[in-house]
């Protein structure tokens, strides 16, 4: 079952009207600033999808945080999604900083009242709940880094994206495994 915001995630590459970021965009993502003046690029057009990535990853933040003091994880989940979610505000960091290198301002974070009415978080009534709402936010977020891997020529690129994709996958199989789930039967499950 899709939701909105795996929608959202996947359409992450195709916002502001742009198929994905250019070469030097995730070049600057990978702290690359010599690499990304190589490739040259539309900074606007990237800045426009950044702040799409940028805004996604703020909403994950904010649902672990409303996780994170539901009252509903025990302990040591509790601990992973605090981890995760330091994840999370590394790869806003890192947007952020892009963001601003290419002159551009990055967009503000939705409130955690606002993600919470956005993600229907009154809903979540037990432990498993909020694990399956951080699963799902975790699956799009992997399906729209996988989705730029394609467009790149060069490796270090592709590796970037690669490497974006990891973590989010690498908190989708650990979410599925605390939720007891079983791993999916068929390989290439996620980027379709």
């Amino acid at each position: 079952m899709s939701s909105p915001i795996d929608y959202r995630r996947r359409g992450l590459l195709r916002a502001s009207g742009i198929t994905v970021l250019s070469a030097s965009a995730v070049a600057l993502l990978a702290g690359s600033e010599r690499m990304a003046l190589a490739q040259g690029g539309n900074a606007a057009g990237d800045v426009g999808i950044l702040n799409t990535a940028l805004a996604l990853e703020n909403e994950a933040i904010s649902a672990y945080q409303l996780g994170a003091t539901s009252g509903l994880l025990q302990k040591p989940v509790l601990e992973v999604a605090v981890l995760f979610q330091s994840h999370h505000k590394e790869h806003r960091d890192a947007l952020i900083a892009t963001i601003r290198k290419l002159g551009g301002t990055p967009v503000a974070a939705k409130s955690d009242a606002e993600v919470a009415k956005a993600l229907n978080a009154a809903a979540l009534k037990s432990q498993a709940d909020v694990l399956r709402l951080a699963q799902r936010l975790e699956r799009g977020a992997a399906n729209a880094y996988i989705g730029v891997i394609p467009s790149f020529s060069d490796r270090t690129l592709a590796q970037v994206s690669a490497r974006l994709a990891a973590d989010e996958t690498m908190h989708w199989t650990v979410l599925t495994e605390a939720l007891k789930e079983p791993l999916s039967a068929k390989a290439l499950s996620f980027g379709a």
